[in-house]
């Protein structure tokens, strides 16, 4: 059987460009090396909970079309995404705001607040941040930094704050209000019951294969499309042929607790370099739940090498040359689409992703 498209990822990406090609009339063969769809945004049900698989995705969005396109699959509710960080026995809001100051320093107004953080700034004396700890330090100053940034950060990318580049950090948002939302898009909510089932939506009308991988399938079927849309890795596509670029991966540690209300927030972040994971989610706080049980995950980042799964680009200079070579590459192959964060080596944002998506759309048939 010939396919138009032959899409290779059922995740986000993927899962839109399917559901605009065969509203146009093109038949699409979706293929997945996952046992799933929905790629990272896969959401399991277990005793009526929806449990992100694979890390805490809130959407949010200030695109009224992608906010609109998205709601076609879903209805969206209200939950607003306000973490907040356990430093030892003390419990921070995020993101850095009046209410994080006021627990840190016993303060109450902005002024307090901007003066505290300008003296330790100025204490320091930082003029060209050498490295991501200094160019944090300049940034935030030192209560917030030890407390806040700097074991996050280590853990998060398994290296010393000293000896990370400084345009990692490139700003650390303080906010001078008590407002614990820690997105300031205009859109914001999870699907209620979960991401799988929008991308089920969208890919109703295209065939589907799971526990397919793209190479060994393509070797065994090279005819089977007149065009992929290919959201895997682009090095990995060339075979590496340039060199491999770099990730960090994740590994996620899932527990069932026999109790209603485990840690009273969907999303808590640890700050201590000496807890091993960056952050635990209850996911019922998601959607307001109200089961007799919960379902806690923990995060711990981890080194990442080839055969593990890639979560985040590492958007140094190095891996961003390489990728403008692979890119180049990439621009020869007319009969391929290469999109999503893998694709386009570049950590999106779901709302990113459903706009590039379109886009990628728009290119193939026109607005």
């Amino acid at each position: 059987m010939k396919y138009d498209y032959l899409i290779v990822g059922a995740g986000l990406f993927g899962s839109v460009f399917a559901c605009e090609a065969t509203a146009r009339g093109k038949r699409c063969l979706v293929i997945d090396r996952r046992s799933h769809i929905a790629g990272n945004i896969y959401t399991e049900n277990v005793e009526g909970i929806n449990v992100h698989r694979y890390g805490a995705h809130i959407f949010h969005t200030s695109d009224r079309r992608v906010w609109e396109y998205m709601n076609r699959f879903a209805e969206f509710n209200n939950y607003i995404n306000s973490p907040v960080a356990a430093y030892r026995d003390e419990t921070y809001n995020l993101p850095f705001n009046m209410n994080t100051f006021s627990r840190m320093w016993g303060i109450r107004t902005p002024q307090e607040a901007k003066d505290i953080i300008a003296a330790q700034i100025a204490d320091l004396g930082i003029d060209e941040p050498a490295n991501l700890e200094e160019q944090a330090l300049s940034l935030v100053g030192r209560d917030v930094y030890e407390k806040l940034v700097k074991g996050y950060t280590e853990k998060q990318w398994g290296r010393d704050c000293k000896d990370l580049p400084a345009f990692i950090i490139r700003r650390l948002p303080l906010r001078f209000t008590y407002d614990n939302n820690y997105f300031t898009d205009r859109y914001q909510g999870i699907p209620i019951g979960g991401y799988t089932a929008i991308c089920e939506k969208m890919l109703q009308g295209s065939d589907v294969l799971l526990d397919t991988d793209y190479f060994a399938y393509i070797k065994e079927n090279p005819d089977i499309a007149e065009k992929t849309v290919f959201t895997g890795a682009i090095d990995e596509f060339f075979a590496y042929e340039l060199g491999a670029l770099e990730y960090r991966s994740v590994r996620f540690e899932d527990e069932r607790i026999e109790c209603d209300n485990w840690q009273g927030n969907a999303v808590v972040n640890y700050t201590e370099r000496e807890v091993p994971y960056t952050r635990i989610i209850e996911h019922k706080h998601f959607e307001f739940g109200t089961q007799p049980v919960t379902v806690i995950s923990r995060e711990y980042p981890c080194e990442w090498k080839p055969g593990d799964e890639p979560y985040y680009p590492v958007n140094n200079d190095r891996n961003n040359e390489l990728y403008a070579r692979y890119a180049e590459l990439a621009a020869q192959r007319k009969d391929i689409i290469f999109g999503g964060r893998l694709g386009h080596y570049r950590y999106y944002d779901m709302d990113k992703v459903v706009a590039a998506a379109l886009e990628a759309v728009e290119t193939e048939f026109g607005a």
